[in-house]
């Protein structure tokens, strides 16, 4: 485990305001070494797919500190060193935060950490830059109220808490005794747990919001009938109406993976077996390597469940909707029940930012994209740009607006000629490319699945196919043979239906005309295709198709259980 030193300017200026930057908690003794050690799991319940590092940061400003702090930093450089799944860095120098240094770690774990940390704004937005493009943020009980002015906990950045989840720090007793309900119990970081509630002992955060249901996966809550029953009348009155009372959950926040947990401010959490492995899990998880699944609770339905199984996922297509703004294609994707967007370079983005969604942007007007999209509950999982530039900086510039949308691939008709540095800047920015096909006009190099392999030879698989199955049935293609040839190399399609096979063929509800879909769903299910998406392009009647897309979606979600 390696330290930054805490520079001695900040404490400076730290003391010149009347602030106190600390770590309270003396290090841990060599009993409680010994009581950690005992407790770390053998091994780690996912392969590290690369070296990972681990950046834990600890600092606290305007509040003492908590105790179990120095036992948490220890307890996480332990647990990657005994299993091999990371590198811990202790760090509560806020320089680490610079762009450059982040770019060194695959998640960033905030220990405890009470009050203002940093108000750099430069630090700030490279923190969320870093997770939106799909690095991990994991916090532990007094993050809920990081980055807010303490005392008191007064909010100076909306964008972390919309970020982790909730604010807030509400508790009873430093030691209340629960009762903790598994609320997803299959879900791949409960498994420490087999699939039984228990009971436990620590000061239990309260949150507010902006905690809801409907933005974050919950894992584990109180059990309120029973914590009555273990408690007594003295267990008083609900804090919350709902009796909603979170204790961990996960999120998306871009592509980034986000996990809290109130659990942590007693010592003894971090020599507690059950809970070192529930940890390990949730770093896996923020570092990449163990996957898992983050739609909101309140989203959760039978099909979605089987979709999520499948590794199947329901995307809008905002080219269905550029006759709207794309905050308008936004609320209406919400408005379907879904939870991704493809993106589109020629939308204009709303009434108040009448500009095309693409890389002239200011950061101002990004961040007012990514705000409209989380608080509508949507995120962007590709992105349309028709013709990336094969020179080194127009190329750059195009991935670098992508990683700042936190999009997982762009869909594009590139030059052939333009691949290899695409290919390479794809494996920089861990962001793929699907070739999209138009008709043998539109797209002569990449209408038929055959040319977009031969595209693709020699290359990476950063690079593949998006699949548009409308030009596919106009052109004579059988959407069912082009994925078998295209296999592996298939990123993402874009599903239609027509009302006759034909180049004037036009847009039907899904399931009710001539492309055969359930055979195509289940020929794509039989090879084991899990596409980042399948986009749910409607391109007919522009103005008025929701109806029909709900139809889709519905086709879809019955393809999804299996059901014909």
């Amino acid at each position: 485990m390696r330290s930054i030193l805490f520079p001695l300017a900040l404490l400076a200026a730290l003391a010149a305001a009347g602030l106190a930057a600390t770590v309270a908690g003396a290090d841990p003794s060599e009993a409680d070494r010994a009581r950690i050690e005992a407790a770390l799991p053998a091994e780690a319940p996912a392969r590290p797919s690369k070296p990972r590092r681990l950046l834990v940061f600890d600092l606290n400003v305007g509040y003492p500190g908590h105790a179990s702090i120095a036992h948490a930093n220890l307890a996480f450089a332990l647990l990657g060193k005994k299993t091999g799944a990371f590198e811990a860095v202790v760090s509560r120098d806020p320089a680490v935060f610079e762009r450059k240094s982040l770019a060194g770690f695959d998640a960033v774990f905030l220990n405890n950490t009470v009050g203002n940390l940093f108000e750099d704004p430069a630090l700030r937005r490279s923190l969320a830059d870093f997770v939106y493009a799909g690095g991990g943020l994991l916090g532990v009980h007094g993050t809920s109220v990081a980055f807010t002015r303490w005392p008191g906990a007064h909010e100076d950045w909306p964008e972390f808490g919309r970020m982790l989840g909730a604010r807030g720090a509400r508790h009873r007793a430093s030691d209340e005794r629960v009762a903790i309900r598994l609320d997803d119990p299959a879900h791949p970081l409960l498994q420490p747990f087999a699939g039984k509630g228990f009971e436990y002992r620590d000061e239990l955060f309260r949150v507010d919001a902006p905690y809801s249901r409907d933005r974050v996966r919950v894992l584990l809550s109180i059990d309120v009938e029973r914590t009555k029953a273990i408690q007594g009348a003295a267990w008083g009155d609900p804090m919350r109406p709902d009796e909603d009372y979170a204790l961990a959950w996960v999120k998306g926040y871009g592509r980034g993976r986000v996990f809290y947990s109130t659990i942590g401010h007693n010592p003894h959490v971090f020599s507690d077996p059950l809970m070192l492995r529930f940890y390990l899990g949730a770093i896996q998880f923020a570092l990449g390597d163990l996957p898992a699944p983050l739609e909101p609770s309140a989203r959760l339905t039978p099909a979605l469940r089987a979709q999520e199984r499948l590794g199947w996922r329901l995307a809008m297509t905002a080219y269905s909707l550029h006759k709207y703004t794309l905050f308008e294609a936004i609320e209406k994707t919400a408005e379907l029940r879904l939870s991704s967007l493809e993106g589109l370079s020629f939308q204009k983005v709303s009434k108040e930012i009448p500009k095309d969604l693409d890389p002239a942007l200011s950061d101002d007007e990004v961040a007012q994209v990514r705000r409209k999209l989380d608080e509508s509950g949507v995120r962007m999982v590709t992105y349309y740009y028709h013709q990336i530039p094969g020179d080194e900086a127009g190329c750059r510039r195009v991935f670098d607006f992508g990683r700042k949308l936190g999009i997982e691939a762009f869909l594009s008709e590139p030059a052939p000629e333009a691949l290899g540095t695409i290919d390479r800047l794809c494996g920089e920015y861990g962001i793929r490319v699907a070739i999209h096909n138009h008709d043998a006009k539109g797209s002569p190099v990449y209408w038929r699945p055959e040319g977009v392999l031969k595209a693709c030879e020699g290359r990476s698989r950063w690079i593949g196919a998006c699949g548009d199955l409308g030009y596919w049935m106009r052109s004579g293609i059988d959407p069912i043979e082009a994925v078998r040839s295209l296999k592996d190399r298939l990123i993402s399609l874009q599903v239609h239906d027509l009302h006759e096979l034909s180049p004037q063929g036009h847009d039907v509800p899904w399931g009710t005309g001539a492309a055969r879909l359930d055979g195509f769903f289940a020929e794509v299910r039989r090879l084991g295709l899990a596409p980042i998406c399948f986009g749910l392009e409607f391109s007919y009647d522009w103005l008025d198709s929701m109806p029909e897309m709900a139809a889709c979606r519905d086709f879809f979600e019955r393809q999804a259980v299996g059901a014909p």
